[in-house]
């Protein structure tokens, strides 16, 4: 399995015609319960696992609405498989695990609590994270992009085997690759982002929770 990206485009109007229906259609075999359905769409389309609908404003991914909906535990035992983040939070902030113990699925609850494989401290991870956004929206700003994007959020990281991702930025043609990263002084979030059609164009930075700063420039 390669590095995960990080979906970002939340409008349809930013998605090509057949990417914005694959991800309606995942949407709703998974709002419907369908979960024959789903798993099968998925065996087709693994790197929509983690996607939302186009539009939506939920946020929820397949994992979520397996939460809602109680599914059969080989349902979400597949999912894991596949790479469904247990980690990752929906508008209101809750993970899979925190919807099953809300509408009381509680056979759920032990096999959708995330498993880390790295621990960081909430308020830390949320400092480095907001540093990590505002290193993206000032090289979307250089570039007069003003699309309005799902920033990264990091806690999904905590929960990868390699702790990386991609976050491609439509206009950019590029977009993010960001790693988390231990160091003597506690994690940090290396960033490198690039415009594959403007030679030179890369930025590294190290982002720490006091902010971030560029260690390399020039190089793609």
């Amino acid at each position: 399995m390669g590095t995960p990206n990080w979906g970002g485009v939340t409008h349809p109007d930013m998605l090509t015609d057949q990417a914005n229906a694959l991800r309606q259609q995942l949407a709703d075999f998974a709002k419907a319960y369908d979960w024959k359905a789903v798993l099968s769409f998925l065996s087709n389309h693994p790197s929509l696992i983690n996607t939302t609908r186009p539009g939506g404003q939920s946020r929820y991914a397949v994992l979520h609405q397996a939460a809602h909906g109680g599914a059969p535990t080989e349902v979400i035992e597949q999912m894991i498989i596949l790479g469904a983040w247990r980690t990752l939070r929906t508008t209101q902030g809750e993970r899979a695990v925190d919807i099953a113990q809300r509408k009381m699925h509680v056979l759920l609850v032990p096999l959708l609590t995330p498993v880390l494989k790295r621990e960081v401290a909430a308020d830390v991870l949320q400092a480095i994270q907001n540093h990590f956004h505002a290193v993206i929206q000032g090289r979307m700003v250089e570039g007069n992009l003003t699309i309005e994007l799902r920033l990264p959020e990091l806690e999904p990281l905590l929960e990868l085997k390699r702790p990386a991702m991609w976050f491609p930025v439509p206009g950019m043609y590029g977009g993010f690759s960001y790693k988390l990263s231990m160091v003597s002084s506690g994690p940090v979030l290396i960033s490198e982002s690039w415009c594959r059609v403007v030679g030179g164009s890369g930025q590294r930075h190290l982002v720490s929770p006091y902010g971030s700063v560029l260690i390399a420039e020039g190089f793609v």
